[in-house]
């Protein structure tokens, strides 16, 4: 590595749905990331995936969208218009092509540094359904749940319609397979609403799952780490609507956070515990928040799933579990990238 700064390329936007928030995220990162420390490269994707560097994520998204882009695919229509070159790459790409193990898979490729987790523990983590297969074969606790594809509903939808209404109990949740920031999650309350609800799920996946529902605290927790991984302090969340959807999370801000969580002492360390499990169950490496379920009628823990690159906006739990247990913003960023040039130094 050269001497002086550390060059962080952060390479944000993306593909997939979940784009503009990509975008908070890197703003976020960028705004406190130590400039004395880390000189920051700006790497924006657009919706269609082609890539430029710009001056920074706070430009905004016409600024960001304005120039030329080029493609790193031999076959595309575009030539490479400028040169960059990082010494560690950040990748704040949430949902499919960015959080997938995607572009995990394009840097091992070009063999460079990057925060985070791997090519396999990415794809596992981004894939609820694979996700929790492998939790419940390690023996975690999850909620009941069953996977459709598009082509098993249009082939034998009466089949699943009843499966359902066998196994499960309203309330339920429909998700697509493969997405996050609860974009194309439903609460289903009734019999009427599930198959709307199924249909709407399959806009954003060829894959979904139905779950079931839990009256439930909302509890997350942060890991960070490598080998020995490390658990934060758990927060709660307790969502304005239904559940903590998308337009709360990111556009009205309502839902209220309590950091810590006000939980029993047990139940913390079982929490902190579990959160490590589900780490370590795909493999994880650097960072990821998991999601629990604290069902109020028994306080059984559930794990409702892992986000291997979690939200690092400035109202993001992530970073806030962290601060509560007492590492600040500008600190977690650093240690990200120390964790990323040891498990690259361990690899060489």
């Amino acid at each position: 590595m050269k001497s002086g700064k550390i060059k962080i390329g952060l390479i944000f936007g993306g593909r997939s749905a979940e784009h503009e928030i990509s975008i908070l995220s890197a703003s976020s990162v960028y705004k406190n990331i130590n400039k004395e420390k880390f000189e920051v490269i700006s790497i924006y994707i657009n919706k269609n995936g082609y890539w430029r560097v710009v001056d920074s994520p706070l430009i905004g998204l016409e600024n960001l969208n304005k120039g030329e882009f080029y493609s790193f695919l031999p076959w595309a229509d575009s030539k490479i218009i400028e040169h960059f070159e990082a010494d560690v790459y950040f990748p704040l790409l949430h949902g499919p092509y960015g959080e997938d193990g995607t572009i995990q898979g394009l840097l091992e490729m070009a063999n460079v540094p990057y925060v985070g987790a791997g090519v396999l523990a990415s794809s596992l983590g981004m894939d609820k359904a694979k996700m929790k297969f492998i939790f419940r074969a390690k023996g975690l606790p999850v909620v009941n749940f069953i996977i459709i594809h598009d082509w098993q509903w249009k082939k034998d939808r009466d089949f699943f319609l009843k499966k359902i209404k066998e196994e499960f109990k309203y309330p339920i949740f429909t998700k697509p397979s493969n997405l996050g920031s609860s974009i194309g999650i439903t609460k289903v309350k009734e019999e009427t609403q599930l198959i709307p609800s199924i249909e709407q799920a399959f806009k954003y996946d060829r894959k979904i799952l139905v779950e079931q529902g839990v009256i439930a605290r909302e509890i997350e927790c942060s890991v960070l780490g490598n080998e020995e991984p490390q658990a934060s302090l758990p927060g709660e969340l307790i969502p304005y609507r239904e559940f903590y959807d998308y337009r709360d999370k990111y556009v009205e801000g309502k839902t209220e956070f309590k950091i810590p969580a006000p939980l029993e002492e047990d139940q913390i360390k079982e929490i902190r515990r579990l959160a490590i499990e589900a780490f370590k169950a795909i493999e994880c490496e650097g960072m990821a928040r998991v999601d629990f379920f604290l069902e109020k009628e028994t306080d059984k823990i559930f794990i409702n799933e892992i986000n291997t690159i979690p939200g690092f906006t400035e109202i993001s739990m992530y970073p806030k579990m962290w601060e509560a247990s007492g590492i600040s913003y500008p600190k977690l960023i650093e240690i990200l990238i120390e964790l990323a040039l040891e498990r690259y130094k361990n690899k060489k």
